[in-house]
């Protein structure tokens, strides 16, 4: 007959119970209403002998565990945190809180962790299940020591990485504003910290902003290059604000990079700037990532889209010859081709632009890859108006494969956007009603609509489509600045366009297109100051081509003619064929 010591069996049984729990707890996120995930796996606490240790602790690890796996999580907590008390052991404690976790109970897996720091309150593994376990429960009011607590235990290599997360680990909570304000007091000595400080005062920032404190988020990103001329972090924090319409972060992306020239910077900065359509300064940008780092791949292509769109076809010709060598000795297949059929596109359109039509069909022929064929196609039906054939590339564009309703729409759009471009906005306007037929409750296909009908001279069925878009949907800004902007243009009840293009801006307060608007009701009201001022917060925000008409036919109306030459003279760089901007020049009579 086999011996066995019972206190062999018992520590065994621990020893397997316990990497069990450490198991789920690594593994498994869960939920109570509040949500509550478990917090990351911490590193095992060594198991301390205790010789109080006996049969009746066994037997309460051995039902806690059997419990909580047979449907009963209520009595396999209660008896594990028993167990977890009688022995002053952490893993038990942390497996007690797992299996509230698991049964989505938050305020239980909050006492078992509670409960686990009283008795070891200088573990950093309770200290962190608490800390996790409250943010979950959105009581972060409670969180100042214990973060500090994490902080202050945390090891120099991997502190950089605990702050940078606080951000997300915050992110959840209902009130941003006390979130930022308990990180902030929970941070006072890394802020100070000249090794700690710049990703401190980042993450702060991001709170800041997540919490709408603009001010309080750029103050945050100038402390930190204070600390560290050369911040990315702050830089991207920047980046960030910029992108969310505060052009006062832009000075501090262009400080850091003076400090330290991260191509992979300049080119979420030249993103940005793309995004604001100030094509100039991005393809700046770009030309000096791709000398800091000329295997940048991606940069070549968008310096390319610049220089075509810039009509500098020999520069966009060379940026896209570097751009197919560097793509070539990519080892992924699907990059090489998703890369090369947007280089032989570009290359067509540069064709195009040559109006040598053979060159940019023999381009077109060359795209094999079946996700760009109708791109493909449509460049070729371009191509096919732009030799006069309408009739021909409107057949090609039909005739195209598929007949789901999605492969439909797609067809009906590129055949509006041809139609769009040959100027010919009655028929345009005929297939955009086929279009609303598909889908008679996509305000935006309406919104569409009422655009072409407006640009067709059918100015009554342009305002009754657009209050049949502000009817269906009343917070769809762009339907009232769209009718106000209009009434403006001809010079038709301004007081109403005036009210409308106001209403708008309820809705989108920050948009510089909708500023325009108001501004330009005001230059036809006689306000020309006033005009001018919104126009040049506008154009600053955004220097969009007909924002820059606009804005330099009220500087030249007030006789400022220089200012207006710049103005005009910056925009017809950026986009020369722009039909506001031409009318414009040709009514006041002024050649550039």
């Amino acid at each position: 007959m086999d011996y066995y010591d019972p206190m062999v069996l018992f520590h065994s049984f621990r020893t397997t119970a316990l990497s069990t729990a450490i198991a789920i707890a690594a593994c498994t996120a869960y939920a109570q209403s509040p949500s509550v995930e478990a917090p990351a796996a911490p590193a095992e606490e060594p198991v301390v002998s205790n010789p109080a240790l006996d049969a009746e602790l066994f037997y309460e690890i051995l039902l806690g565990e059997v419990s909580a796996r047979t449907g009963d999580p209520g009595a396999g907590y209660a008896f594990m945190l028993e167990a977890a008390r009688r022995s002053a052991d952490g893993q038990l404690y942390q497996r007690a809180a797992d299996i509230a976790l698991q049964a989505r109970s938050g305020d239980y897996a909050l006492a078992a962790a509670q409960a686990w720091k009283e008795a070891l309150p200088q573990s950093r593994e309770a200290n962190r299940y608490v800390l996790q376990i409250l943010v979950a429960l959105n009581r972060i009011g409670e969180t100042p020591d214990l973060l500090r607590q994490e902080l202050a235990q945390s090891p120099p290599r991997s502190k950089a990485a605990m702050l940078s997360a606080l951000p997300q680990m915050y992110g959840r909570a209902s009130d941003k504003a006390l979130a930022a304000k308990v990180v902030e007091n929970a941070l006072a000595n890394e802020l100070t910290n000249p090794a700690t400080g710049p990703i401190a005062w980042v993450s702060l920032g991001r709170l800041r902003l997540a919490a709408g404190d603009k001010a309080g988020a750029l103050d945050a990103a100038r402390k930190a290059l204070e600390l560290d001329a050369g911040s990315e972090g702050s830089a991207q924090l920047a980046l960030q604000m910029m992108d969310d319409g505060t052009p006062e972060a832009e000075s501090l992306v262009v400080q850091a990079l003076s400090k330290q020239p991260v191509p992979e910077l300049r080119m979420a900065y030249a993103r940005v700037l793309l995004g604001q359509q100030r094509y100039a300064d991005a393809a700046r940008q770009l030309e000096s990532a791709t000398k800091e780092k000329p295997e940048l791949v991606e940069a070549w292509l968008v310096l390319a889209t610049l220089h075509l769109q810039d009509n500098r076809l020999p520069a966009a010709e060379k940026d896209l010859q570097r751009y197919m060598e560097l793509l070539s000795a990519s080892e992924d297949p699907d990059i090489r081709q998703r890369g090369m059929t947007q280089a032989f596109l570009l290359h067509a359109q540069i064709a195009e632009k040559k109006q040598d039509y053979a060159a940019a069909e023999a381009w077109l022929k060359r795209i094999d890859n079946a996700d760009e064929v109708f791109s493909a196609q449509s460049r070729r039906a371009s191509l096919l108006a732009r030799q006069g054939k309408i009739a021909q590339a409107r057949a090609l564009l039909r005739n195209l494969p598929g007949t789901s309703a999605d492969d439909m729409r797609m067809k009906l759009l590129a055949e509006v956007q041809l139609l769009r471009d040959q100027r010919l906005y009655q028929d345009a306007y005929k297939v955009q009603t086929e279009l609303v037929a598909l889908a008679p409750d996509d305000v935006e296909l309406v919104y569409d609509q009422a655009m072409l009908a407006e640009k067709a001279g059918d100015f009554d069925t342009m305002e009754r489509l657009l209050r049949q878009v502000i009817a269906q949907k009343p917070q769809y800004h762009h339907a009232y600045n769209a009718l106000g902007y209009s009434m403006a243009e001809r010079g038709q009840r301004l007081s109403e366009a005036r009210e409308l293009i106001l209403k708008a801006l309820e809705f989108a307060p920050s948009d510089p297109f909708i500023t325009d608007s108001l501004a330009w009701v005001e230059f036809r009201l006689g306000n020309k100051a006033e005009a001018r001022k919104l126009l040049e917060v506008a154009y600053k925000a955004r220097p969009d081509v007909e924002i820059g008409a606009h804005l330099g036919e009220v500087l030249w109306s007030l006789g400022d003619k220089d200012a207006a030459l710049k103005v005009w003279k910056e925009s017809q760089r950026v986009s020369p064929d722009n039909e506001t901007l031409k009318d414009t020049l040709a009514r006041l009579g002024v050649k550039l």
